[in-house]
């Protein structure tokens, strides 16, 4: 797996000062939740899921969600159900004839039973998944607990059929109302983050959930909004990454966009005609507004400001805007390896010459920097996002 694989030789040296290193499923854990990127969300219910994943893949999404919760109605969970192992099977058997899936494949499941049965109807198929994903995680009832146990049991089953066998992760959704409310948030956070410290080794990434967050309230923002403007939710993402996200803390990805349509627009544009007129790309541009893509954008920025990497996405158009705003510009490398190479503390002006560097208090900064480089790449000196957007969206 690499991220921007579908490029060219030539524009991939074109684009990149470092292109983005290869990754598999043996990668450390830390580069594969960095490199989650857009995370693409696919109802289990759909009935040529194989094509489905091949065709996303070879578009450049590097992990997919096979969803048997919140997107599928509950008299459709049986039929679902058996198109998953139906379409993990055949992967499986792709698989075993060299040709890998291409990217991480989750599946979201409902309950602890749930897992433990798709596991044990999938046997071999589940050497294709990389793991599950868990909804509504909080562990004061103990639900947290017992779907670690459910993991746990598959991975033994796994490991008693073959020691070197490849242990399956989680990504739990924060999303419960007992996380939401203000009342309860922070001694519910306080017990997520034991949890998942004490199962550390079982936890890809974090996820969020802010459709739920939104409910929580009888809101739902529209697509001029990001979710940093719903002051009650960015308020709940804020106590998350506090909790969860500190230096050697969880990587936490951003939450969903919900919008893949153009609509009727109330406010304002927001990219800056600037860049795309410098890059002669402002065909780029009018594409971007009139799919009302711009709030997307600025909402990826809004996460990358707030610690969060990665989004979760419903759309396959939302995967490389994603993925071209992950890329760490050369001015950031340049930064990242002046800092974590001068650990002794003090403070000196940047590799450009721009801006002051303080050894000590950017070194967690700096160190995630060169994960994320090793995931997405660093930019070429005199390429812009508006030249990574043009090459992934054409």
């Amino acid at each position: 797996m690499r991220h921007f694989a579908y490029l060219s030789e030539a524009e991939t040296g074109r684009l990149f000062h470092l292109p983005p290193q290869e990754l598999s499923l043996a990668s450390e854990p830390g580069l594969l939740a960095t490199a989650l990127g857009a995370t693409l969300y696919c109802p289990a219910t759909r009935t040529e899921l194989v094509k489905d994943i091949r065709k996303q893949g070879t578009r450049g999404a590097l992990s997919m969600v096979l969803c048997l919760e919140d997107s599928i109605a509950d008299a459709d969970v049986p039929a679902a159900e058996t198109n998953v192992v139906a379409a993990l099977g055949q992967l499986h058997a792709e698989t075993t004839a060299g040709n890998t899936v291409g990217l991480m494949l989750f599946v979201r499941v409902r309950s602890p039973e749930q897992l433990l049965s798709l596991a044990e109807r999938c046997g071999d198929a589940l050497d294709v998944l990389t793991g599950f994903v868990i909804p509504k995680f909080e562990n004061s009832s103990g639900a947290a607990q017992r779907f670690l146990d459910a993991l746990h049991s598959v991975n033994a089953s796994r490991r008693s059929g073959d020691p070197a066998a490849r242990p399956l992760r989680i990504m739990p959704i924060l999303e419960s109302p007992l996380m939401i409310h203000a009342e309860t948030r922070t001694e519910t956070l306080s017990g997520i983050y034991q949890v998942l410290q004490a199962h550390r080794a079982d936890i890809l990434s974090v996820r969020i959930g802010a459709t739920d967050m939104s409910s929580a309230f009888g809101l739902r923002r529209s697509r001029d909004l990001t979710i940093y403007d719903v002051k009650v939710v960015s308020a709940v993402i804020g106590d998350i990454v506090n909790v969860l996200g500190r230096p050697n803390g969880f990587v936490i990805s951003g939450p969903v966009w919900e919008h893949y349509s153009s609509g009727e627009r109330l406010l304002r544009p927001q990219l800056r005609a600037t860049p795309f007129a410098e890059a002669d790309e402002l065909g780029l541009r009018q594409r971007l507004l009139t799919a009302n893509l711009d709030g997307l954008i600025r909402e990826i920025e809004l996460d990358l400001a707030n610690g969060l990497l990665g989004k979760t996405v419903i759309h396959p158009s939302h995967v490389p805007l994603v993925h071209a705003m992950s890329v760490i510009s050369h001015e950031a490398y340049l930064d990242a390896l002046h800092i974590s190479g001068e650990a002794g503390g003090g403070a000196a002006a940047s590799p450009y010459r721009n801006k002051m560097n303080e050894m000590k208090p950017h070194q967690a900064w700096a160190a995630s920097t060169l994960v994320r480089a090793a995931a997405f790449g660093v930019a070429a000196p005199d390429t812009t996002y508006v030249d990574l957007l043009e090459a992934s969206m054409n």
